[in-house]
């Protein structure tokens, strides 16, 4: 099997700065988004040191000789480890960096990114926030993530409430951010995986225009045949949809297609 990497981030149609973020290493066979928080421009600042520092993690530190920032944890896979590993490093460096500028003074961002084995039997996902990591199988969309949101906790946690109940809470509301604090709750998943599988990472800004049935129906109608080109449409037609449901966020789209030649 190999693995066709997509990514593409766009401003929508009401804001006036992106401030999403996005990042692909084949060599990693990795992929990430992140979705800035906090005034001015700060957002921007915390989503990009996000994927630079992951970026930088990856191509440095990723190999037998390094010297890791963190222990290693026997209990998860490397993936597991590399993901959780550079995922907290980000949130220090953005902690650290707002600290030292009052201009981004708690700032933050989501985070989640994935990805796979070696033998791309498996596909492991790390994230903090409301950007989501989804799975499409057999033309099944199944969400690989928990949204670190009011609404989601909410619901968790007390599953007896109702449709106007949920609707009252407050609906954009994340309850858990890198660069707020310190130290970061990261949440982890391992998933099996098989040819055919297409792995969708988004920010909000997807998810909240476009519903699950509209994303399946998209990347069905993209016709998929294991070419980048054909990859890079269907991201590009998940991204004009939502900005042709108003487009009211920014919106950052990553996508991976498991192919086999044999």
């Amino acid at each position: 099997m190999r693995v066709v990497l997509s990514g593409k981030t766009d401003i929508g149609r009401q804001r006036d700065l992106n401030e999403d973020a996005l990042l692909l290493l084949l060599e990693f066979s990795l992929m990430a988004v992140a979705d800035g928080l906090g005034g001015h421009r700060s957002g921007r600042v915390a989503s990009q040191l996000a994927v630079s520092t992951l970026h930088d993690f990856f191509v440095v530190t990723v190999r037998p000789d390094a010297t890791w920032p963190f222990p290693y944890d026997e209990r998860l896979s490397d993936e597991e480890n590399y993901l959780y590993t550079g995922i907290r490093l980000a949130n220090r460096r953005i902690f650290d960096r707002a600290l030292k500028t009052l201009v981004d003074f708690g700032m933050g961002t989501t985070c989640v990114a994935g990805m796979f084995s070696p033998d791309l039997q498996h596909f492991a996902v790390a994230h903090v926030g409301d950007s989501r990591g989804s799975l499409l199988r057999d033309g099944v969309l199944t969400t690989l993530t928990r949204d670190h949101s009011l609404v989601s906790d909410a619901i968790h946690a007390a599953p007896w409430m109702t449709q106007e109940e949920i609707a009252q809470l407050p609906q954009n509301v994340i309850t858990r951010a890198l660069g707020i604090r310190e130290e970061v709750q990261i949440d982890l998943h391992r998933q099996a995986t098989k040819a055919g599988d297409v792995i969708l990472l988004c920010t909000d800004g997807l998810t909240g225009q476009v519903s699950d049935r509209e994303v399946v129906d998209l990347i069905a109608q993209a016709g998929l045949d294991g070419s980048q080109e054909r990859l890079d449409a269907c991201a590009e037609a998940l991204i004009s949809r939502a900005n042709a449901a108003g487009g009211r966020d920014n919106v950052t789209v990553t996508l991976a297609q498991l192919v086999d030649d044999s």
